[in-house]
């Protein structure tokens, strides 16, 4: 194999997995992201067993399982607490000996950055646009500076300018909900594993992390980048959501306005290439995805894995050629990822009294083992 110069766009979980993957497969690699530094955007986050499965074929799975709360029980609730849907992973943890975690966004990021040591990280540096040439590529960046690789890796997320340039016609959507996010204390309470829970005012989340922290997020209906929804205290969310079931009322009341973040839910309506030559497109900069299945970070650890399975599988192929190979890969499952996701979302997020009772009904109707197929569907990956 010859080690080829690799410039990767955005210092996220895709950017950063990305790197260490390439890295592993003997490349030269530098990381270039928009912000100042690089820090975590959000509270925490699932790493579904898919991820783990990923992060072991990139090998670093032990480093952040340690540091993950463990969570075999995700359950559907009413707003009045009544079982909707309950899945025990657990029998597909014996059946695959992979589990799901959540974890905090800043644990996985200071374990990701520390896999780099010896990678150059450039802070500071929004790419805007690309010229790609017969031998290399140039990248542009809002600051005036350039940057000229062999290739090119686009990790930089959702609204990601390279993309734009490569699919003028590539649309970033929005859900039609807006979502806030907090991670707080436990207050004391005992739980057991995931929950959501789905009512006419709006769904909310509760995912219990390692040391004693919850991350918790709701998700409410609205016009896009409503001002009514950006002004939404603490003490807000708490009103509108006190006739929840416990503990939705009593988590929310130990959360403060300053840890709350606020953004609309958007993905990308699918696309049907990845690779354009020496430049390829990756995580969410290819196929974002609303987090109604908790696979935005799964998907692009997936990218890393595959990417380097294509590498040490085809060591004599170019780049160009890997890419291409990358991309007819993973095409149909992230397409298929993001429309499932979408479509969740719209049930989740019905508010209509009438539907949302036919809704709970329907659901309470629905075999377990379908659930835990579904699920099943997710957790079997191609490396």
């Amino acid at each position: 194999m010859n080690r080829k110069s690799i410039a990767v766009i955005g210092g996220g979980i895709a950017g950063l997995t990305t790197a260490i993957a390439l890295r592993k497969a003997g490349h030269e690699v530098a990381v270039f992201e928009a912000a100042a530094e690089i820090k975590p955007l959000g509270a925490g986050l699932l790493l579904a067993a898919n991820a783990m499965k990923g992060l072991g074929r990139i090998g670093i799975a032990e480093k952040v399982a340690p540091l993950g709360h463990h969570l075999s029980h995700f359950t559907v609730l009413s707003q009045s607490g009544r079982i909707l849907s309950e899945m025990d992973s657990s029998v597909l943890s014996r059946k695959y000996g992979l589990n799901n975690f959540a974890i905090h966004r800043g644990a996985l990021h200071q374990i990701l950055l520390g896999e780099l040591p010896f990678v150059r990280v450039e802070t500071g540096k929004r790419a805007i646009s690309l010229e790609q040439g017969p031998q290399s590529v140039t990248i542009h960046f809002q600051d005036g500076s350039t940057q000229r690789t062999q290739y090119v890796v686009v990790a930089d997320g959702v609204h990601s300018s390279i993309r734009q340039q490569l699919l003028p016609g590539s649309r970033v959507r929005y859900a039609g909900y807006t979502c806030w996010r907090a991670l707080v204390d436990n207050p004391g309470l005992a739980l057991p594993g995931a929950t959501e829970t789905w009512g006419a005012s709006g769904r909310v989340g509760i995912v219990p992390l390692k040391d004693n922290k919850i991350y918790w997020f709701i998700c409410i209906n609205a016009p896009a980048n409503s001002p009514e929804m950006r002004q939404m205290t603490a003490a807000d969310l708490l009103s509108r959501f006190a006739g929840y079931h416990a503990p939705v009322p009593q988590i929310l009341a130990t959360t403060s306005d300053e840890q709350l973040l606020w953004n609309d839910i958007i993905d990308i309506a699918p696309i049907n290439h990845f690779a354009f030559g020496r430049v390829l497109l990756m995580g969410d900069a290819a196929h974002a995805t609303t987090p109604n299945m908790g696979q935005g970070a799964c998907q692009a650890i997936e990218d890393a894995a595959v990417l380097l399975d294509e590498l040490e599988k085809h060591p004599e192929q170019e780049l160009e050629q890997i890419f291409t190979r990358f991309e007819h890969r993973r095409i149909s499952r992230t397409t298929m990822i993001v429309n499932r996701s979408w479509q969740m979302g719209r049930i989740a997020q019905l508010s209509q009294p009438g539907l949302v009772a036919v809704r709970d009904i329907a659901m309470r109707c629905i075999p377990n083992r379908v659930s835990l197929k579904q699920m099943e569907n997710i957790y079997q990956t191609d490396f």
